[in-house]
């Protein structure tokens, strides 16, 4: 690995770990960068899992020790969501490569949609959903969530906050550090998943890993106060590259000349 992809890897780890706590969204970056790096997309997917992993240990302690994570409520919804990572990551490594590529390609042009009509304006939390205890409906979705959590990753942040929210009752921060909680404890399920499928490089994962932790940290302290707009527009440019290199429009591999900096 060279000096450049050392340093592309960690400071695209320190976007990707602000974004994935402010919201979600930020895989989508470490995907790309993967894949233009020359791994596999199904080996990108299961590689970006060691970051997610590390950042949301980061994420966690922040938000607890802030005290505005509920353990309880949390982990009750992240029960489900762990068994459905399980299926999903299972289905992500029997897939066939090219076909994985387009299925990411379409689920990042539906990530533009929740980027550009920005969710937060309308997730609102509610008082009397919050004493509510878990019920089935809410089961069924966040197991759900979880497949595609462990098939893909990419903005699964927007979904658990859209369940945390609308069906829990939670504020966007609370439900913010809810998030993160749920992701910490489904993602190592998905990741061994794809370790015994021999579809994770180590090294990229850990340098990545080290951007990702700064990221988190940086964004738990000052959650949702910081670039909306800003992250905004970077994502929309982020899918719209990623999508055409997809689809085999562009090949970013050739305009960066990354590949030829390996070794």
């Amino acid at each position: 690995m060279s000096l450049f992809e050392i340093v592309l890897l960690i400071v695209s780890g320190v976007l990707v770990g602000f974004i994935n706590t402010l919201a979600g969204g930020g895989t989508i970056i470490s995907l790309s960068l993967f894949m233009f790096m020359g791994l596999p997309a199904n080996i990108a997917n299961g590689t970006n899992r060691i970051a997610v992993i590390l950042q949301n240990i980061t994420s966690v302690s922040e938000f607890g020790r802030k005290k505005m994570l509920d353990f309880k409520k949390g982990t009750a919804l992240a029960i489900p969501t762990v068994l459905g990572a399980i299926v999903g990551a299972q289905i992500a490594t029997d897939i066939n490569e090219e076909i994985f590529e387009k299925a990411l390609a379409i689920v990042m042009i539906v990530m533009v949609y929740f980027i550009v009509v920005k969710p937060s304006k309308w997730l609102k939390g509610q008082q009397n959903l919050m004493d509510k205890k878990v019920d089935w409906l809410q089961i069924l979705i966040f197991f759900l969530i979880g497949v595609y959590g462990g098939f893909v990753q990419v903005g699964v942040g927007y979904f658990i906050l859209a369940g945390v929210v609308l069906g829990a009752g939670f504020d966007l921060v609370r439900a913010n550090a809810i998030k993160v909680w749920i992701v910490l404890l489904y993602t190592p399920m998905a990741l061994l998943v794809f370790i015994l499928n021999d579809q994770v490089r180590w090294d990229f994962g850990l340098v990545h890993s080290i951007g990702n932790i700064i990221g988190a940290y940086i964004a738990s302290r000052f959650a949702l106060t910081w670039g909306a707009n800003f992250v905004r527009w970077v994502m929309i440019g982020i899918i719209t590259f990623t999508v055409l290199h997809l689809f085999g429009i562009v090949d970013f591999q050739t305009v960066f000349h990354l590949k030829s900096l390996r070794g």
